[in-house]
């Protein structure tokens, strides 16, 4: 669904990530990104931002955390990260962005609070329990510093995702306040959720959950008990058009991922202000009876949509005509994707050799490809910014070479 789009509103990088391709400049497996897009996704994002008085801390892990792509958000305007973990928090550090969320999605592991405190320094950092709270607020306080605490919370018909449960009980907000300002090295900075905010498939509209209703009852609890000031945090497919949603909610925070590259799933119906910015490449590996096979290990699409016919352009020199697209049979989430599987019957004629772009949601980091970075392609001048690995590393690839 997002090939059509590139295709339409970014050909560029598409003819870019072939050309290089075929010289031998970047690898197969990679997810490519157009910096310059990038740059202009963050100026654009961090403006209307600003107009609502929101403060923005972009999810790096669907590009891998890759420290060309941090530095191209930090001259549009966004020098904060959220991380999804330690090791995306490490790693955006280790690009030069400044942390302001950690803790969220996955909590800060016992022995780690220790480093996560003294190194990472965080602006925030979420906490789901009492015991959490301590760890941190104990971390902080041996590491000479106050740690801005905020509580995850929940009630009653909130939705997670299987797996992502967890958080204070809503109802008992002042009193797990209370405890946080009672930690030495802690201080209660806000609450957060998540998600805020969901794409519907019925609708086709992207939706506020119950869990922002809830945001906002908890923080009207907490100005009753006299906590005014207080920061809210609301991240879920965020892009520059929900903005208004979360400020009107009271939130103070938001936290852009698929919004600074173009793939969040209302980018793919419909032309948001951000243009798309990164496609999947890989190459095809040899042909089986009537299906050329194409090398995988990034080929995971984030299932935001129901099952759709995937496709690919599929060629060796840069293109983006319809007469470039073969249909793919892509692995089911329960095997390894060593391969895709083009359809040879259409008008591509796939050769082993060639190049194949896909455009989909993806999340990097949970698999073994590559992330590049291209600037320039704004310009006609494409040049390979950096190779790197899920983890923000550059070590593999010069290895390979």
């Amino acid at each position: 669904m997002f090939l059509d789009v590139l295709r339409r509103r970014n050909p560029k990088l598409i003819e870019a990530a072939i050309a290089l391709h075929q010289q031998g400049r970047i690898p197969a497996n990679a997810y490519v990104l157009d910096l310059d897009a990038v740059e202009d996704n963050a100026r654009l994002f961090k403006a209307e931002a600003d107009k609502r008085g929101l403060k923005v801390f972009a999810m790096t892990k669907q590009v891998g955390r890759n420290s060309a792509f941090c530095h191209a958000l930090v001259r549009g305007g966004v020098d904060r990260a959220v991380a999804v973990d330690m090791a995306c928090a490490v790693a955006c550090a280790r690009a030069g962005m400044s942390i302001g969320h950690l803790g969220h999605l996955v909590q800060v592991p016992r022995f780690e609070a220790a480093p996560a405190a003294r190194n990472i320094r965080p602006d925030y950092w979420t906490v789901f329990s009492e015991e959490k709270a301590r760890e941190a607020a104990e971390a902080s306080d041996a590491a000479g510093r106050e740690q801005g605490l905020m509580a995850r919370i929940q009630t009653q018909g909130d939705i997670f995702y299987r797996g992502h449960e967890g958080g204070f009980p809503a109802e008992d907000v002042v009193a797990a306040a209370d405890m946080i300002d009672g930690l030495s090295g802690g201080r209660f900075a806000g609450i957060t959720t998540f998600p805020a905010l969901l794409f519907d498939n019925e609708t086709r509209k992207v939706k506020p959950t119950p869990n922002l209703a809830t945001l906002t009852k908890a923080a009207e609890k907490l100005a009753a008990a006299g906590r005014s000031g207080i920061e809210i945090n609301a991240p879920g497919t965020t892009s520059s058009v929900v903005l208004d949603a979360l400020a009107d909610a009271g939130a103070t925070q938001c936290e852009p991922g698929n919004g600074l590259h173009g793939t969040t799933p209302l980018h793919a119906l419909e032309d948001l202000p951000e243009r798309p910015a990164v496609v999947y490449l890989s190459e095809v590996s040899h042909m089986h009876g009537w299906r050329a096979y194409c090398f995988g290990g990034g080929l995971y699409i984030d299932p935001v949509f129901p099952d759709y016919d995937v496709k690919a352009v599929v060629a060796r020199e840069p293109t983006t005509e319809e007469t470039a697209l073969a249909r793919v049979e892509i692995p089911p989430p329960s095997a390894i994707d060593y391969y895709g599987m083009i359809d040879t019957s259409g008008p591509a004629s796939p050769r082993p050799g060639d190049s194949v772009v896909f455009g989909f949601r993806g999340q990097a980091f949970v698999t073994r490809a590559f992330t590049v970075g291209i600037s320039g392609i704004s310009t006609g001048d494409p040049q390979v910014a950096s190779i790197e690995n899920i983890f923000g590393g550059t070590e593999t690839w010069p290895e390979l070479r």
